[in-house]
């Protein structure tokens, strides 16, 4: 059974529950379940690691513990490729991107940004009452993070608030998503091997009790938290969060158009909408499962994208000729086919899908849904499954209108004529997007949402300044 890492040990609980692989519905091996107490021991060894060691003013240490946590990454690999195969039903194809190679250069990408990265900045002089003043800024860390992360790509999700959270000087408790947790306890386990990141910087829990993600959120002793997953539990952090007035980084849900433009080659909107939809099962929170297309090229459009999702491999995720795997779980599967089941019954045309895969394993077909009402729950709301709409729009105005009918800006996609279509992608009011094919993910680019989908930029040096502090010092000059 993999451990837990609290205060520089790898300890267990004194209960545990079971990790199921969704591709076979098996149990794998069972994970500590933590208790509230257990939790506080984390926050309490992260405290203790912050207040009374140098981690926090020694950047060149943590720059080596960094470069360290990489070089053991990169060495266990292929052990982590097979655990996020079976922990997470992440197809083999996908854990050479953002499953797993992608995280690991986050690592990398941190470890060289900090022994260069300006942590002061001189301000000029000033005078006050006949004095000259010097006045600059020093950045300082935060403080204690409370880093709680999401199912869909734990060590992207796992690295990308760590990487900069450590380079930036702050002390971390991680815990894991619920529904995975063996990839994360790995996590926790090589750096407390193949690290010398001093006890309590890195705390590693996992746990199915939503009080602990409560004590978590609610503790004094925490100055931050940053959460991956969905707007109706960062709604609830940034409640929990407001008593003890800390700072709130969140991560949260999207429902991003992707716009096609009349006068736009169709072959890249039609791969990017069957293959993006599908990629992990729909299980991204940037996936852009609203397609807006020309009224006059609707219905070519259907019949191309219904084509394309046709093609699409799906099964066993350990073949590496699958490019679609299986959800996380039985519930998350019926969630997805009862949002499918409420769409049709008001009145969406069901083009292709809509149902789940007989045999083991937590499968659902990818799916198609043309007749949509724009304010419906399926046009509206997160599915986290693979399942498309195609709304038709009347032009560049309309298509913009419906793009921004949404309580979620975190991502989207436009094609079409150069000009007309960066003019369309700057009006869309969200995070990131991608122009005619454009990929902006990267651990150097800044991600993170307008309205509903979070707070705050996730990688880039945008990253690393969520977990800095700006103090403003002053003093005279003689």
């Amino acid at each position: 059974m993999h451990r837990m890492l609290i205060d520089g040990k790898l300890v267990t609980a004194d209960r545990t529950y079971p990790s199921i692989n969704p591709a076979t519905g098996q149990v794998i091996d069972h994970a500590p379940d933590a208790s509230v107490a257990d939790a506080q021991a984390a926050i309490a060894a992260a405290r203790r690691a912050f207040d009374t060691t140098s981690w926090a003013t020694d950047a060149a240490f943590r720059a080596r513990c960094l470069d360290q946590l990489h070089k053991a990454l990169g060495l266990h690999r292929e052990e982590l490729r097979e655990l996020t195969i079976a922990d997470v039903g992440a197809p083999r194809v996908i854990t050479y991107g953002a499953q797993l190679d992608e995280p690991i250069a986050i690592v990398r990408y941190y470890a060289d940004l900090l022994p260069g990265y300006p942590m002061t900045q001189e301000l000029g002089l000033t005078e006050f009452r006949g004095q000259q003043h010097r006045r600059w800024v020093e950045k300082e860390p935060v403080g204690v993070v409370a880093a709680i992360i999401g199912y869909n790509y734990p060590t992207q999700l796992a690295l990308a608030k760590l990487s900069p959270a450590l380079a930036a000087g702050c002390t971390v408790v991680l815990k894991a998503a619920p529904d995975d947790p063996l990839i994360t306890l790995a996590l926790g386990e090589l750096i407390a091997e193949h690290t010398d990141i001093p006890a309590g910087v890195v705390n590693v829990i996992t746990s199915s009790d939503v009080a602990v993600g409560e004590a978590l959120t609610t503790s004094p002793d925490v100055d931050a938290v940053t959460f991956t997953g969905s707007t109706a539990t960062g709604r609830r952090i940034m409640a929990a969060a407001s008593a003890t007035i800390k700072r709130v980084f969140l991560e949260l849900g999207g429902k991003s158009a992707l716009v096609v433009l009349d006068g736009a080659d169709l072959a890249g909107p039609i791969g990017t909408a069957a293959f993006a939809t599908c990629s992990h099962a729909g299980q991204g929170c940037a996936i852009p499962t609203r397609m807006l297309v020309p009224r006059q090229l609707h219905d070519v459009i259907v019949e191309q994208v219904k084509a394309a999702m046709g093609r699409v491999t799906y099964g066993d995720p350990t073949d590496q000729n699958n490019y679609m795997g299986p959800l996380i779980s039985e519930k998350q599967r019926d969630k997805v086919d009862g949002m499918v089941q409420r769409a049709v019954a008001a009145g969406a045309t069901l083009v292709t899908g809509g149902q789940k895969v007989d045999g083991p394993g937590y499968f659902y077909l990818p799916t198609l849904l043309t007749n949509v009402d724009p304010d419906s729950e399926i046009a509206q709301e997160e599915v986290f499954g693979p399942v498309l709409v195609i709304i038709p729009h009347d032009g560049d105005d309309d298509a913009v209108r419906i793009a921004n009918n949404s309580i979620y800006g975190l991502s989207g996609a436009v094609f079409g004529p150069e000009e007309r279509a960066l003019a369309v992608a700057r009006r869309i009011r969200t995070g990131t997007m991608g122009v005619n094919g454009g990929a902006w993910f990267g651990h150097d680019v800044p991600f993170g949402g307008y309205k509903q989908s979070g707070i705050g930029k996730e990688s880039g040096a945008a990253g690393l300044e969520e977990f800095l502090e700006a103090k403003s010092l002053a003093i005279p000059v003689s």
